[in-house]
């Protein structure tokens, strides 16, 4: 194996590099290809150059994956990636108030750029590790000019591909540069258009949390839409929420371009003007449910509904699991659950999802509520390769029965064997490549305690 990784690195050196995958169970989340029983995928450069049985490449460094299932890597569409280092630190945290005050009030405010980076980049470093090849850092953090370029570069130094939605802080003092400084961000970092990272503007649904400056509205909107990027939309919630969805139906802020994310006990005419506009959704099915988050209940069932295939996203890691397996599970368990026992009694037969649902939206949906869809979240030829090696025959998951099945009940990231992003190896023989784990460890304390310390937890 170490051969085979000191080749790749070899061959990635230039641009005509190719690589192909062989033997194993390919799972493309392409409904055009479905799922291959045993095939091959050819990588060109940085692009899916064919998939199918019996590949032929005489030039390509040829990997036996048998015993394998590949996917796309899966696509998290909303994190707060600068909290990284606090994770779990309130993991019975109550509701909403609680993680708003412990954290955005409390201990937000005591970052420094160099926490901003140390926090982001030990999140998608994680991502990459649990298979997640694309992450949307819904970064809430950005104090000053520094903060922001902190984060991008911790997104870039990872080599995931990262979205990095601005936005300024809820509460303590800031240099009031956002969302002007958006388009000093895009000439800076995002002006190519071809790289791995992608910016869009990141805001909240309406004023109860931080005031109406951060609300979503024309004036937003129309930064946004005067950079020609996406807007997300976080704390989507309820009655106050809804009201808004139809304001903003009504000026014309919805479409494509703007995904709201949670979406929880949202009213029928909300969700249909959210259909009727093309609006994307972004589920957090672990936050909803154990925060308390209105309902509680991921909205999958009133996505769905309407016609909104929803993405998947982690949310805030000081309470919640970092992977997305655990969110197609939750997702999977909670809708099944709540279709039975809608059902139970009535003699009415149950409207469940399942497995292949849940993998689409971690997939090629989150691509597409992101403005990824023609980039990433399908094995389909002409994409970014962005692989994942998933071993199937490891004691947890033999013997290999339905591929699918596998990938969302059986496999965890321990199973992940090789991460390809961009046709680059990330992740080869169940390690991340280029970390210095003791180095990253005392980076890690070292911002944890500074800013519990400045923040008065400890």
């Amino acid at each position: 194996m170490n051969a085979t990784l000191d080749e790749l690195r070899r061959r990635a050196a230039g641009p005509g590099r190719r690589i192909l995958l062989t033997g194993a169970a390919i799972v493309t989340m392409d409904p055009a290809l479905g799922v291959l029983p045993r095939a091959d995928l050819l990588i060109e450069a940085d692009t899916i150059a064919a998939v199918g049985p019996d590949l032929r490449a005489d030039d390509a460094l040829v990997i036996d994956v048998t015993g394998a299932v590949l996917a796309p890597g899966f696509v998290d569409t909303h994190r707060h990636a600068w909290e990284a280092q606090l994770r779990r630190i309130m993991p019975d945290v109550n509701d909403l108030g609680e993680y708003v005050t412990a954290t955005l009030a409390g201990i937000a405010p005591a970052y420094q750029p160099q926490d901003m980076y140390v926090g982001t980049r030990l999140a998608a470093l994680t991502a990459i590790d649990s298979g997640i090849t694309t992450m949307l850092d819904f970064s809430h953090n950005s104090r000053t000019a520094a903060h922001s370029d902190a984060a991008v570069r911790a997104l870039a130094d990872t080599g995931i591909r990262g979205v990095h939605a601005s936005m300024r802080p809820h509460f303590g003092d800031w240099d009031g540069q956002w969302p002007a400084d958006l388009a000093r961000l895009q000439d800076t970092y995002f002006s190519s258009g071809d790289g791995l990272l992608t910016l869009r503007l990141a805001t909240l649904a309406t004023d109860e949390i931080a005031g109406p400056d951060l609300a979503y509205g024309e004036r937003l909107a129309r930064a946004a839409r005067d950079l020609g990027i996406g807007v997300s939309v976080d704390a989507v919630f309820g009655l106050p929420s809804s009201e808004a969805i139809l304001g903003w139906a009504k000026q014309g802020l919805l479409g494509p371009d703007v995904a709201l994310i949670h979406c929880t006990g949202l009213t029928p005419q909300a969700w249909q003007a959210m259909a009727d506009t093309g609006a994307a959704v972004s589920l957090a099915p672990t936050s909803d449910a154990q925060i308390g988050l209105e309902s509680a209940i991921p909205a999958v069932d009133e996505a769905l509904a309407v016609g909104i295939r929803p993405g998947l996203s982690i949310d805030v890691e000081v309470a919640l699991a970092s992977d997305m397996f655990t969110q197609m599970r939750a997702l999977h368990a909670i809708q099944r659950m709540r279709a039975v026992n809608a059902a139970y009694g009535t003699g009415e037969t149950p409207v469940r999802i399942g497995v292949a649902d849940v993998l689409d939206f971690a997939t090629l949906q989150g691509a597409r509520s992101i403005g990824l869809g023609d980039v990433t979240g399908s094995l389909t030829p002409g994409k970014q390769a962005d692989v994942l090696v998933v071993r199937a025959e490891d004691l947890n998951n033999m013997p290999l029965n339905d591929p699918i099945g596998t990938l969302v009940l059986g496999s965890d990231p321990r199973n992940i064997d090789a991460v390809f992003i961009a046709g680059q190896v990330r992740k080869w023989a169940g390690t991340v490549l280029d970390i210095d784990l003791t180095a990253l460890r005392e980076e890690v304390r070292a911002s944890r305690d500074r800013v519990l310390h400045a923040g008065n937890r400890r």
